[in-house]
């Protein structure tokens, strides 16, 4: 299987909490929905940050498609190649409207207005958000702003999905949705999540991440292809 993510004896520190990775090694290879457990604090947010170069490592290498990034410049086609989905989703949405927001990621990759907006309304569609263009994006609910993050996510068409605990604040309906959208997803991806029933769902790998080093614990079937398999 090709390796799209990448990290070398990664490393991070904080001034105050000190080392949060330590010689990190680990891949994300095609195929493969990685569930990135461990407690608060960990550094599993600070894993995503550093695979797109939102934080700078302090020593170690991360390749991304094939290429070793380093510099802001080299992490701009990582960024559009390696959706992340934040984990409060009042980082990532900042437009006046619903369709606005989803429909500028693919204005920003070189899309026509008109291929952006039929892009926007497809996918608010497969979220079950159809209805919502013109909504104020900053009055929806704590739900439904996850799920207009997850969509602007979408809407860039990665080859990667990074989620930061895409189920917060999440009704049983929307959490269902979600779960059965990720599933029909071809994108590798990577999720941290403290729900461990619904990473049953969609993980086919298990890592931990603690005391500064990233454990396997197993690879795993969904629970879905274990129940279809009876």
């Amino acid at each position: 299987m090709k390796t799209l993510l990448q990290t070398r004896e990664l490393s991070y520190r904080y001034p105050n909490r000190g080392m949060v990775l330590d010689k990190v090694d680990f891949q994300l290879a095609e195929g493969e929905r990685i569930a990135l457990v461990g407690a608060n604090g960990a550094g599993k947010t600070t894993l995503f940050h550093l695979l797109v170069g939102l934080k700078k490592a302090k020593s170690g290498e991360v390749i991304a498609f094939g290429q070793t990034r380093r510099g802001e410049s080299q992490f701009v086609e990582v960024r559009a190649r390696a959706g992340l989905l934040f984990q409060d989703p009042d980082d990532q949405l900042f437009c006046p409207t619903v369709l606005e927001d989803v429909a500028f990621g693919p204005l920003n990759l070189g899309k026509s207005r008109d291929d952006a907006i039929a892009i926007a309304r497809r996918t608010l569609a497969e979220l079950g958000m159809e209805g919502f263009d013109e909504r104020i994006t900053h009055q929806l609910s704590g739900g439904e702003k996850r799920m207009i993050a997850l969509a602007a996510v979408l809407a860039m068409e990665p080859d990667v999905l990074l989620l930061d605990e895409p189920s917060n604040a999440l009704d049983t309906k929307a959490r269902a949705r979600l779960i059965e959208t990720l599933k029909r997803l071809p994108q590798a991806m990577i999720i941290i999540s403290h729900d461990d029933d619904f990473l049953g769902h969609l993980a086919n790998r298990w890592l931990k991440l603690e005391d500064g080093k990233l454990t396997d614990l197993y690879a795993s079937t969904p629970l879905e292809e274990v129940v279809s398999y009876g």
